[in-house]
This record gives C-alpha cells, sequence and structure tokens, in this order.
C-alpha cells in the first residue's frame, strides 16, 4: 500500500501555520483513499444511521468541511 498523491490542498495552502490542524485526503496507488482527521469513532458510533455498520477496525474520521471542498476537483466522478 503506498501514497499515489495529495488530493486538494495542502494543509498549510488551508492555512494551517503550525501543523496542529493537518485534516489530508490521499489518493493510494490502489485507486483507494486514506484520510488524516479527528478521530471520532466514540463520540458518533452511536449516531450512525441505520444500514451504516463499522467493523472492529475501523474508525470514524471527522475531516474538516473545507478540507473536502477543496478536495473536490481532484475526484474522479468514476
Amino acid at each position: 500500500m503506498a501514497i499515489k498523491r495529495r488530493i486538494g490542498a495542502s494543509p498549510q495552502e488551508r492555512g494551517s501555520q503550525t501543523g496542529q490542524t493537518c485534516p489530508d485526503i490521499f489518493e493510494l496507488v490502489d485507486g483507494n483513499y486514506a484520510v488524516i482527521g479527528t478521530e471520532a469513532t466514540e463520540l458518533l458510533d452511536s449516531e450512525l444511521p441505520a444500514g451504516a455498520e463499522r467493523a472492529d477496525y475501523e474508525r470514524i474520521v471527522i475531516v474538516s468541511r473545507e478540507t473536502l471542498i477543496r478536495a473536490k476537483a481532484d475526484i474522479p466522478d468514476a
């Protein structure tokens, strides 16, 4: 597993001067995506809607709205 490229603007381009606020999205060489976000599994697990499931090895992470919006142009439609 390896990172192919960043999707969207870097944290610095989004205004992170200290490196402390660094949500990020990456495309992997296999076509999947990896995200850096704030871990929120305990907070949101009980809030998952009907039909949404999470395996024991999966975590819920929060990615800022700005990070996702700035990544949108780099995510292919198909």
